[in-house]
């Protein structure tokens, strides 16, 4: 949201509709002109939660994480200053877009030195994005300075973040509301490849999905009908379940979440409870995943006696399921998905 947004008061009163995080923006979503406002709207922020939490008012747990997206290398070791230990106790860390190899280690030093100033622990969350990723003759060798020069901080990289609406605007496209960003060739080849270097065999970075961009998703509709069917079938066989918007968003998350990305920026709380709820492991998959973690070696027949769990092949697999299954929760099949949305 734009980081003249004022919010304070739904925080203050628990009114924030079960948003866990949010991201509180001095770059694009405002204009130049608003950046001293800004950010002191977004100090003023910090002080009240504070504040609040120190008189007893507001618990630290109703507070969602809050991260600042800052506006570049300077905006950053600027606002950096101004920033007090008070202040630092309630923010969880900042997004740092068009992170590029050129400019990484200056946002990482900035940050590693402000949580030793400040004796706090605040994270980063790049922003995978720009020419040099989307260009392929410069791609591999860019991601590939980023991943050296990232491993050093790896304890302060919360998420890995890619720039999708930037990338499809370098090559002038944008998916429609019955497409995939996947269904954009050369926007599917730059995320193919960051996955490549961050989400790897041995990787702990998580890397999230790229926003949904369509609104409808803020309709009120009635879900209840819908509790019965398999929402994978309905989504992957293109059945309408609801509405083209979310019916695009949901199918998008399917596709995300088959090849590696866990969670979604996304840009409208409507879209919360959608994404959240398609996180979920099945039993069959916790299942499975236990099988594998608790076995040594070999090949085995699954619980449900329908696959292969080749042992050391899944173990990766497994080991990413279980810490999905730890942050979101583990449904019965995949018809509780649509019990999860309706709830």
């Amino acid at each position: 949201m734009p980081g003249t947004k004022m919010i304070i008061q739904k925080i203050l009163d628990n009114q924030m509709d079960n948003v866990a995080s949010i991201v509180m923006d001095f770059e694009d979503a405002i204009k130049e002109n608003d950046l001293s406002p800004a950010e002191s709207n977004v100090l003023e922020h910090l002080d009240q939660i504070q504040d609040a939490i120190e008189n007893g008012s507001l618990s630290i747990d109703n507070v969602p994480l809050i991260f600042i997206r800052v506006r570049n290398t300077d905006q950053f070791r600027s606002f950096a200053k101004k920033i007090n230990p008070r202040q630092a106790s309630v923010l969880s860390g900042f997004v740092f877009p068009k992170f590029y190899s050129s400019n990484a280690l200056d946002y990482l030093e900035q940050l590693a030195a402000l949580n030793e100033l400040l004796g706090v622990s605040l994270y980063g969350m790049p922003i995978l994005e720009g020419r040099t990723i989307a260009y392929r003759e410069t791609r591999t060798q860019e991601l590939s300075d980023l991943r050296i020069i990232i491993e050093p901080f790896k304890h302060l990289i919360l998420n890995i973040r890619v720039g999708g609406t930037d990338f499809s605007s370098i090559f002038a496209v944008r998916r429609g509301i019955n497409s995939s960003v996947y269904d954009i060739l050369t926007v599917r080849d730059c995320l193919s490849d960051i996955l490549n270097f961050f989400s790897r065999d041995t990787s702990d970075y998580t890397v999230s999905a790229p926003v949904w961009e369509y609104f409808l998703a803020y309709k009120k509709d009635d879900l209840k009908h819908l509790l019965e069917e398999d929402i994978h079938h309905s989504l992957l066989s293109r059945t309408p379940i609801l509405n083209p918007a979310i019916d695009g968003l949901l199918r998008e998350v399917l596709l995300d979440k088959a090849n590696g990305f866990v969670g979604k920026t996304i840009i409208h709380p409507s879209h919360i409870k959608f994404v959240n709820a398609m996180q979920a492991v099945t039993r069959e998959e916790y299942e499975d995943a236990e099988q594998i973690m608790g076995t040594s070696g070999g090949v085995i027949k699954s619980n449900k006696a329908n696959k292969m769990n080749e042992i050391n092949p899944h173990r990766n697999w497994a080991r990413k399921v279980l810490n999905r299954a730890a942050a979101y929760g583990v449904v019965e099949d995949e018809t509780s998905y649509l019990k999860l949305i309706s709830g």
